[in-house]
């Protein structure tokens, strides 16, 4: 049997008839082949490794009480077995008096191998935590029963020495690998100017540092107040590391890395996002100058149009750009990043205003020149039929352009006297009917037809 097991169960009968030769050879083969098996298992507990840092270490809380009553139980264990190795040492020398042992012999291997024959010291007076009542200063206990108390003991016992074990096993080394990546992380984030007190994510590297430290040494003293027992599981060891801390622990730590790859990143291509930025407020400060010199134009050449009022340049979002110039040339990263995304997303805002502030301000010269383009387009159409020398197009045409091509111009006056040129078009150019007048031009008006 080894360690991870339990002791094997002592299958003889209570006391009652003696035995005969064969029985009596039959259970004492089975106490030698069980004697072989615990001594295994107590050699195999007392060689584990986490008993040996069990007993090296300066234990605190939960672990450093459980081991107090272990060690108790690992002394009682020991003086079991010893107990157990002198009855089957005394029951050999009984059975190898003779060949042929007599009814004398075979009642004393009785009573030893069934009854109630095996008297343990109890060291300490301490009883096993399973015992209720008061201390006793010795025990007397069956074979069996003898065997049943150490199987408890030996599994309570091998329990908290291999969930301490797991815990050492796993989370140390875990948390050394964690601090390892953090002094990286922390290294590089100090290249960039990210310290506590200075930037979020230095005051994040600095509340790491103190919790992987404090968690080592919480982890080292007190392994079992990092076990998670498993559910309904009765095998010694069932469970796992509480590793809740450490992942905590290790997503912030990815969470800041990410923070400084991307101070990185900004270190990197700064020059050329502020080169791009001061291209995009150029563009917008020379679409408003565009747009003020539009509005002047259409309030000296339209008339009666209200024309929006244009903004003057973006006079904060140059002092930022002059900021974030200044923190680069100090090498500034950690302020120089935050500070280009803003900006990056106004400066686009800004020249967007200003596209739409030029469309709003130059909209009545617009439409002044969809209008003329429609007269025109109209007289190229009355040319294409032969009416270019009709007197009420020539007049109407004359009104429409003088009112377009003059200054001021009153849109909606222009818009009228288009309108009335087109009308005028479409009644000459609409299909004569066969009884109507041959130089008719509608309600009242007649003329040639062409």
């Amino acid at each position: 049997m080894g360690v991870a097991g339990s002791f094997p169960s002592f299958a003889g009968r209570p006391p009652g008839p003696v035995m005969d030769r064969e029985e009596a050879d039959r259970a004492l083969a089975r106490l030698g082949a069980e004697h072989e098996a615990i001594e295994t298992s107590l050699l195999a507990l007392q060689d584990h490794a986490g008993r040996r840092l069990l007993e090296g270490a300066e234990l605190t809380g939960v672990t450093r009480e459980r081991w107090a009553t272990t060690e108790q139980s690992i002394t009682l264990l020991w003086g079991y077995f010893d107990a157990y190795a002198g009855a089957l040492s005394q029951a050999r020398e009984i059975r190898a008096r003779r060949r042929h042992p007599n009814r004398e012999d075979l009642t004393a291997l009785t009573e030893l191998l069934r009854g109630e024959s095996v008297t343990v010291a109890n060291p300490g007076a301490v009883p096993p935590p399973s015992v209720a009542g008061p201390a006793r200063l010795s025990e007397r206990f069956s074979l069996q029963e003898l065997v049943a108390r150490m199987n408890e003991l030996y599994a309570r016992s091998l329990d908290m020495v291999v969930a301490s074990d797991s815990v050492w096993s796993a989370l140390p080394a875990r948390i050394d690998l964690l601090a390892a990546e953090l002094h990286r992380t922390r290294s590089l984030a100090h290249s960039v100017g990210v310290r506590p007190g200075e930037h979020p994510a230095g005051d994040d590297l600095a509340e790491i540092t103190e919790e992987l430290t404090t968690l080592r040494v919480q982890v080292i003293s007190d392994p079992l107040a990092f076990w998670l027992p498993g559910p309904g599981s009765a095998a010694p060891g069932g469970g796992r590391p509480d590793t809740s801390r450490y992942d905590r622990a290790a997503r912030a730590l990815e969470d800041v890395r990410r923070e400084i790859e991307a101070v990185l990143a900004v270190r990197q291509d700064a020059e050329a996002r502020l080169v791009r930025l001061r291209d995009v407020l150029s563009r917008a400060d020379r679409t408003l100058t565009e747009a003020r010199a539009a509005r002047g134009e259409v309030l000296a050449k339209i008339a009666a149009s209200e024309v929006p009022a244009v903004s003057g340049p973006p006079t904060a979002l140059q002092e930022r750009l002059a900021a974030a110039s200044d923190h680069r040339r100090h090498a500034q990263w950690h302020r120089l990043s935050p500070l280009l995304e803003s900006l990056e997303q106004e400066a686009e805002d800004e020249l967007l205003r200003a596209r739409e502030s030029l469309t709003s301000v130059t909209a009545p010269l617009a439409v002044r020149a969809e209008l003329r383009g429609r007269l025109d387009a109209y007289k190229a159409k009355v040319a294409r039929h032969g009416l270019a020398e009709d007197p009420l197009l020539i007049e109407r045409y004359d009104a429409a352009r003088r009112m377009l091509w003059s200054a001021p111009c009153d849109l909606r006056v222009a818009e009228q006297a288009v309108l009335r040129y087109q009308h005028a078009v479409a009644e000459l150019l609409q299909p004569r009917r066969p009884d109507a007048p041959q130089d008719g031009r509608g309600a009242g008006e007649q003329g040639e037809t062409r």
